[in-house]
């Protein structure tokens, strides 16, 4: 009996199952995530941080976008100006969630930190659009529950299923 084949059909089955887990909620967004993030840093699931009671999470899209929704208690860091003395209370080993729309400037945020010594960030895959689309609560910038997400842009909002898009 040859291992190579079945050495093989063991990977093939372990590369499917690490793509099903990040599954979300519309395949063809699925295919563009895996087109448009490196997969650089690690990633986490949106259902995966609902067992992550202590997390940080970190907001890296740009203010007006943090104003109108974020994940409740999320810092804004920013992305264009991410600096980071924004995240110098936060303990080096603290588990880090990044996120912004999608996840792709958080992804680069997430490398970022790494590079400082943050030992446990990790990239929200699919971003708040996917938090959103499997309905998760976002927040206003007064703290109050709110349906409204900012879509970034018309070609990106058509990724966001639920919620009320705005644009400005």
């Amino acid at each position: 009996m040859k291992l190579f084949p079945i050495i093989a059909i063991c990977l093939s089955v372990a590369s499917l199952q690490a793509t099903a887990q990040k599954r979300v909620t519309s395949g063809s967004f699925n295919t563009l995530l895996e087109v448009m993030l490196k997969h650089n840093v690690r990633e986490i699931t949106v259902p995966e941080v609902s067992t992550r009671k202590n997390a940080v999470f970190l907001d890296a899209r740009e203010k007006k976008e943090y104003d109108v929704s974020h994940i409740k208690n999320a810092i804004y860091v920013g992305y264009d100006n991410f600096n980071l003395t924004t995240v110098k209370n936060v303990a080096k080993w603290a588990e880090i969630i990044v996120y912004c729309s999608i996840g792709k400037r958080s992804e680069q945020i997430t490398q970022k930190l790494e590079k400082a010594g943050y030992t446990n960030v990790s990239n929200l895959y699919g971003g708040i659009f996917e938090w959103v689309n499997q309905g998760n609560e976002v927040v206003d910038v007064n703290n109050k529950r709110t349906n409204k997400v900012h879509a970034y842009g018309r070609f990106w909002g058509r990724w966001l299923d639920k919620g009320e898009k705005v644009y400005n």
